[in-house]
């Protein structure tokens, strides 16, 4: 089903100096090259764009601090200034109004994360190698791009480094070139992706297949799915990993068809405070390995995020909870079907925690501040958990399946989820939402579930 974009797209209010909603981008060609030893990278980065309803004299594309060789659009020089992480870019001509146009920008420099309340965002330089991890607006620390949630497009990247180091990119890998000493690695995402969920990993990998088969969950094609690990961590990944591919049957039985071509997952050779999710793609750090199985509920998380956020995307940063909401939910869901905790009892446990704190966040727009708040995620839950008791079982998880295939690689709201609800049953659920979402007092949990 055609998936039709959010109209009159607006400034993200969480972030107005990131993205340009005048134009929006549907294709991303990036040719990198990375040399560990030195944190240097030199980059040509290929954006096909679409101008909006006005004529474009001018745009612009975030990006860090790097020196730009030059900027080309439609094939002519194009006048620029770059300045606070914003390239604006002035074409020799014009772009008309829903006309077609490319940008090219060259650049070079030292890539580094960029300063948040959340530590550093973006590219970040590993003991040996590197990663990404752009949630929300670290993007720009290692290419142009308009860089808003809502703006989805393909992406072919390029990363040539020393031969030595394995390069994963959330995606299909199309081809692996050896030229004197270094390798250049090009994958394919042909699916839409939001800038925040691109990533490169690079380091010293082995790669480790995941066996999947056709079961009674997916009796379709199993997903491709892969492993890249520190040699010597094989064993234990083996373990706190093995139950991943069950996990993705699972999962495509309740939520739908898994929606993208494979699933890569990275351990990077470093300890990471919580793991990375990306399109295709998520990346873990030694630190939650221990062949115990303690991190599973994040395994889960991580995979649950392919459907809820990277398939299905926030239109903006206030819908946040719509991404996190739904794969904390997942992780209650996964523990109940594999033996462990009902998402009763988990959300029992959750609403308890909750209750102890402070009851000032509004899961609906939590504002910038707050919206990766640990209470966000368990009270996304407890609003997924409320909205699973007011459906009943079968018309939640049909709308749950169809929340997913009709906005599948789509942009979404809150407001759109409650409409979409709404078609499922005649019981009304405004006052799920209006308590569990728009309100920041936690409502009364109601009696027990049986």
């Amino acid at each position: 089903m055609a998936h039709k974009r959010v109209a009159a797209p607006q400034a993200d209010p969480y972030f107005p100096s990131h993205g340009d909603p005048r134009y929006r981008v549907h294709r991303y060609e990036l040719a990198l090259d990375y040399r560990p030893a030195s944190n240097r990278l030199r980059g040509t980065a290929r954006l096909s764009a679409v101008a909006g309803g006005a004529e474009l004299r001018e745009f612009a594309l975030d990006l860090a601090d790097f020196r730009l060789q030059r900027v080309v659009v439609d094939g002519r020089p194009a006048r620029y200034a770059h300045r606070a992480g914003r390239l604006r870019v002035r074409p020799a001509k014009a772009v008309e109004a829903g006309a077609t146009f490319t940008a090219e920008v060259n650049y070079t420099g030292n890539p580094q994360p960029l300063g948040s309340q959340w530590g550093g965002l973006g590219w970040e330089e590993l003991t040996d190698g590197a990663l990404v991890a752009s949630q929300p607006v670290g993007a720009p620390s290692w290419y142009p791009c308009n860089d808003r949630p809502a703006d989805k497009a393909s992406y072919q990247i390029s990363v040539t480094t020393p031969s030595a180091y394995t390069v994963v990119v959330g995606g299909r890998l199309l081809s692996r070139t050896i030229r004197a000493g270094s390798t250049t690695w090009v994958y394919e995402q042909a699916a839409p992706t939001s800038s925040y969920l691109v990533t490169v990993s690079i380091g010293r990998y082995e790669a480790v297949r995941l066996a999947g088969a056709a079961s009674v969950f997916a009796p379709r094609r199993p997903v491709p799915q892969t492993g890249y690990v520190p040699a010597g961590l094989r064993r234990q990944f083996a373990v706190d990993f093995g139950r991943q591919t069950r996990m993705m049957d699972f999962f495509e039985d309740v939520f739908g068809p898994y929606p993208f071509d494979e699933y890569a997952v990275v351990v990077a050779d470093e300890e990471l405070d919580v793991p990375v999710e990306a399109q295709g793609m998520a990346t873990f750090g030694t630190n939650h390995l221990g062949g115990h199985r303690r991190s599973e509920r994040l395994v889960a998380h991580e995979l649950a995020h392919q459907w809820f956020g990277n398939s299905v995307t926030i239109a903006d940063w206030r819908h946040i909870w719509l991404n996190e909401g739904f794969a904390k939910y997942a992780e209650w869901l996964w523990s109940e079907h594999s033996g462990g905790a009902t998402a009763a009892t988990h959300a029992a446990t959750a609403y308890d925690r909750l209750a102890r704190l402070p009851q000032d966040l509004t899961l609906g727009d939590p504002g910038r501040r707050l919206m990766f708040d640990d209470r966000l995620y368990q009270r996304g839950g407890l609003a997924v958990h409320a909205l699973r008791r007011a459906m009943g079982e079968g018309a939640f998880f049909r709308m749950l399946k169809g929340w997913i295939a009709v906005h599948r690689h789509g942009v979404v709201t809150t407001a759109g989820l409650a409409a979409h609800a709404a078609q499922y049953t005649s019981r009304p659920l405004d006052a799920v939402f209006d308590a569990w979402v728009h309100r920041p007092a936690l409502p009364p949990m109601g009696e027990p579930d049986r």
